[in-house]
């Protein structure tokens, strides 16, 4: 897979890190694309574009750090445009920028738990405008260039929020991540006959910088790593059937079953 290239948004920490970095193991050119880079950082926890760029290269892949605010749609697409000049394609696209995180990262971990008429709108736009709406922008703007691609693959990074447990997640975090899962569904079944895929991916409780910030709140026993979820992402894109897998939201869980991964450590 050397000469594979993948495009990982939001990759300076989290699921994103994990993932470019596990592409990097594979062989993969990884263009690692968020706010955080260099001396600008969007927060107190650790890793910036160039860090995980850095560690691509040293798993035997080739990190290319790119700082990119994913809410601007004029720098998506000079993303777009660097990696279809210096490649003419794109194999994967990992959707996984996510804002909707950033004041519960802050500390706001009251609010977060919050019904939603205590809760400010600013977290709602938050997981909309930095997370829904900049995965659509991205895959808009990279159809052409996945279409190009022999195996064109985008994984929007998603969660199964459970019925019953919905009171746990919130309502704007619900609506956003059934969103996302919609776009998976919809855009399969427009790529399909370009021999492209979509799949929503729902990872577990996954042991991030922000994760382990709470971690006297929660029971983080069978958790998962950002690099196990990366190599399940890996694995997939990897998969000479990945069309067959199209338009579905695939757990983490069940990718490890399918291509036998250990994603926990």
């Amino acid at each position: 897979m050397a000469d594979r290239v993948a495009w990982v948004t939001g990759g300076s920490r989290g699921v994103g890190a994990g993932a470019a970095v596990a592409l990097g193991r594979a062989g993969w050119h990884v263009y690692v694309t968020a706010r955080s880079s260099g001396q600008r950082r969007t927060s107190h926890l650790p890793g910036t574009i160039e860090d995980i760029a850095r560690q691509v290269t040293q798993a035997g892949g080739t990190g290319v750090p790119v700082p990119c605010d994913h809410r601007d749609d004029q720098a998506v697409a000079a993303v777009a445009d660097l990696i279809g000049a210096a490649h003419g394609r794109l194999d994967l696209l990992v959707n996984n920028v996510w804002a909707g995180y950033e004041r519960l990262n802050a500390g706001a971990w009251p609010e977060w738990n919050a019904p939603m008429w205590e809760q400010p709108v600013e977290l709602f736009d938050a997981m909309f405008g930095g997370g829904v709406r900049a995965h659509y922008v991205a895959l808009a703007r990279t159809a052409r260039l996945l279409m190009a691609s022999a195996r064109g693959l985008v994984v929007t990074v998603s969660f199964a929020v459970p019925p019953a447990g919905q009171a746990g997640y919130g309502v704007a975090y619900g609506m956003a991540k059934t969103a996302d899962d919609r776009l998976a569904l919809a855009a399969a079944l427009q790529l399909r006959e370009h021999g492209v895929a979509s799949v929503a991916l729902h990872p577990g409780l996954v042991r991030t910088e922000g994760v382990l910030q709470f971690a006297e709140h929660l029971d983080l026993t069978g958790s998962q790593s950002p690099e196990g979820v990366g190599r399940a992402i890996a694995a997939l894109a990897g998969d000479p059937a990945v069309l067959d897998l199209t338009g579905q939201a695939l757990s983490v869980s069940e990718l490890a079953g399918r291509y036998q991964l250990d994603v926990c450590s």
